[in-house]
């Protein structure tokens, strides 16, 4: 699976609806899933001062994280592929 990184420009959200955004996803990367298009919701890092958003998602492709972050009804800007890349253990 890839990781895609999932941008977004969230001017006035509050944390509640940045909570219900989040939750959102996570459902319906559950059901996308469960039709048998694997997505995965990782994380989400949000930047108060310009009120971005960044989620990540695995998946097989660019379009299955699309198609869930439209199902989910949360706007993005775009997605694109990027490389996780953990602390080397020691």
């Amino acid at each position: 699976m890839t990781t895609y990184a999932v941008q977004r420009s969230l001017p006035g959200i509050t944390m509640e609806q940045l909570a219900a955004a989040q939750a959102a996803a996570i459902e319906a990367s559950k059901e996308a899933s469960e039709q048998g298009s694997p997505v995965t919701y990782i994380r989400s890092n949000f930047y108060p001062a310009d009120q971005r958003c960044t989620c990540l998602f695995e998946a097989d492709s660019k379009e299955s994280v699309e198609k869930v972050n439209r199902a989910a009804s949360i706007p993005f800007d775009r997605v694109e592929e990027v490389l996780d890349i953990p602390p080397m253990q020691h």
